[in-house]
């Protein structure tokens, strides 16, 4: 697993601020190999393609598996600029994902610690590494600066 988690979370906060520059919701996101490899990275897109599934770890997810030839990322670790939600999380668990390491929390949407903790649910038949608060400000400041301009 890469442990320069601030270097891949710049990664995903560049392509977040790219989906603020498009007026997405500024998220952005990367998939890294264990042999710290960047496999894909992505912005959300919701508004561009007209779809609710159209978040960047989704779109990561999705782009990783083609490159890959496999559904299962099994030995990766997913960076993205704020706490994934339900959706996220559920892609997250099913393609088998090592490690999510986060920015900001999200406590409206949070399934990584926040509202919900998937990590956590004994329930669940996989386990998943978290790590949440890198480069958490930063992450922060550009999220609530996003929705002050759109209620301005």
């Amino acid at each position: 697993m890469p442990k320069d988690h601030e270097y891949f979370m710049r990664l995903a906060l560049d392509e977040a601020q790219k989906a603020q520059e498009a007026d997405e919701v500024p998220v952005g996101a990367v998939l890294v190999s264990s042999e710290g490899m960047v496999l894909a990275q992505a912005q959300n897109k919701v508004i561009r393609r007209m779809d609710p599934t159209a978040h960047a770890e989704i779109l990561v997810i999705r782009e990783s598996g083609q490159k890959l030839s496999n559904y299962r990322l099994l030995n990766t670790t997913l960076y993205v600029s704020i706490e994934p939600c339900i959706m996220c999380m559920g892609a997250i668990f099913h393609a088998r994902i090592d490690c999510l390491v986060f920015g900001a929390s999200d406590p409206k949407w949070g399934a990584a610690g926040s509202l919900y903790d998937f990590s956590k649910d004994a329930r669940l038949n996989h386990r998943i590494d978290v790590i949440g608060g890198v480069m958490e400000a930063r992450a922060r400041d550009l999220m609530q600066a996003f929705f002050k301009n759109k209620r301005s």
